[in-house]
């Protein structure tokens, strides 16, 4: 029984597939959309900076990044989950403010040093390899760019002082942690943590 549940999270969350995909993009949509926003505000990317958003799911956050940035890039390893965000996203993608590709955050398909912004919103729970997909995004990262990682509180993989632990192992500078309550009855606690790259 156990198994079967996590077949069904994973086919509707972890890594959203047919119709359970869909419904899970639906509900991600609108349950994690304050957080997404949220996030992208945070991070402040300006119009010339190249934003890679991770796991950009049904595309919210996506859409929020390309109102502020001319060169977003969003990677997701979901072929539901990119085309649901193709939708919600075209016209960022009509006026080449937007890339969409498959891939994760231990393998996002960026060269080297080309990216000034990274965010990630609700995803870090399901990446296989935490370490692995910091060094990749510390990889992809110019000096001075910047992450933002936004997750479920509940859903983190360890405690938050342990990730930000992780994060600067990782190569990061200028670690900071902390809790932000989205102001939904959907949405849970966030836990939000931003990093430098130096």
């Amino acid at each position: 029984m156990e198994s079967i549940t996590q077949g069904l999270l994973t086919k509707g969350f972890g890594r959203p597939g047919g119709l359970l995909g869909r419904l899970g993009g639906r509900l991600m949509a609108h349950g994690n959309a304050a957080t997404e926003r949220h996030a992208v505000a945070l991070a402040r990317p300006t119009e010339q900076e190249v934003v890679l958003v991770v796991g950009p799911g049904p595309g919210v956050g996506l859409e929020a990044a390309a109102r502020r940035s001319a060169h977003v890039i969003g990677v997701d390893p979901s072929d539901v989950m990119l085309a649901m965000a193709r939708r919600r996203c075209a016209s960022a993608l009509a006026r080449d403010r937007l890339r969409l590709m498959v891939g994760t955050a231990a393998d996002t398909g960026c060269p080297d040093l080309s990216v000034d912004v990274v965010i990630s919103v609700n995803n870090l729970h399901l990446w296989p390899d935490v370490p692995a997909g910091l060094t990749e995004l510390h990889r992809v990262l110019r000096p001075g760019g910047r992450i933002l990682l936004a997750a479920h509180e509940k859903w983190l993989p360890t405690a938050l002082p342990a990730l930000a632990h992780t994060v600067l192992a990782a190569g990061f500078t200028s670690v900071r942690s902390w809790t932000w309550e989205p102001p939904t009855r959907m949405a849970s606690t966030a836990a939000l943590l931003s990093a430098v790259r130096t």
